[in-house]
């Protein structure tokens, strides 16, 4: 699949915003810490998403109801949706100078296998390409890992069950998305609100 840059300018996968937050001193901080651990940016980004991964809990599989959006809050209070994971991981990345987009998956519930759900993830761009990346976290059938050389995503679409990989790589978070996790009093209710499809 080609992945598309919604914007052409290179610099927006930078930038700063309330969502991916990478000014704030939360982010900063985490940042510090992971690059004084790396010798180059390829192990930075490898340590942050890892960090991501495996340090922030990916709310549904901890059971916390709290909805988190805000990378910084994401990082503070050390949970969130796939959607805040990857806010996190953005602001990270980018905090390092390292260009990195939000995209999407469409895929089957899999809390009850009915419907569907959009599932966020992350592209990085290294040796003039984008590599996506999912931060969701590991479980018993998932073993997302960071890579340049093949995707190892937590979940490949299937087709016939009418799941997508959307190939726009978005600047930031798609609106559908932030409005149903900005509006959510918790996570039983956003699992009803989220976007089905973009």
């Amino acid at each position: 699949m080609e992945l598309i840059q919604q914007t052409p300018d290179l610099s927006a996968y930078l930038a700063a915003d309330d969502v991916i937050d990478h000014h704030h001193p939360v982010v900063r901080e985490a940042a510090a810490r992971l690059a004084r651990q790396a010798a180059d940016s390829y192990a930075y980004a490898q340590a942050a998403y890892e960090f991501v991964r495996d340090s922030l809990a990916h709310s549904a599989d901890s059971g916390d109801p709290r909805v988190t959006w805000r990378a910084s809050d994401v990082i503070e209070l050390r949970t969130g949706i796939c959607h805040a994971k990857a806010h996190a991981l953005a602001a990270l990345l980018r905090a390092e100078g390292i260009p990195t987009a939000l995209c999407y998956q469409r895929l089957t519930h899999d809390d009850d296998g009915g419907g569907h759900v959009v599932h966020g993830l992350v592209a990085v761009r290294f040796h003039g390409s984008w590599h996506r990346q999912d931060p969701r976290g590991n479980k018993p059938g998932v073993d997302a890992r960071f890579s340049l050389d093949g995707e190892r995503l937590a979940w490949v679409p299937d087709e016939k069950s009418n799941e997508v990989d959307y190939p726009v790589l978005y600047d930031e978070p798609h609106p559908a998305v932030l409005s149903a996790l900005r509006a959510a009093p918790d996570r039983p209710a956003l699992w009803k609100t989220l976007p089905t499809a973009l």
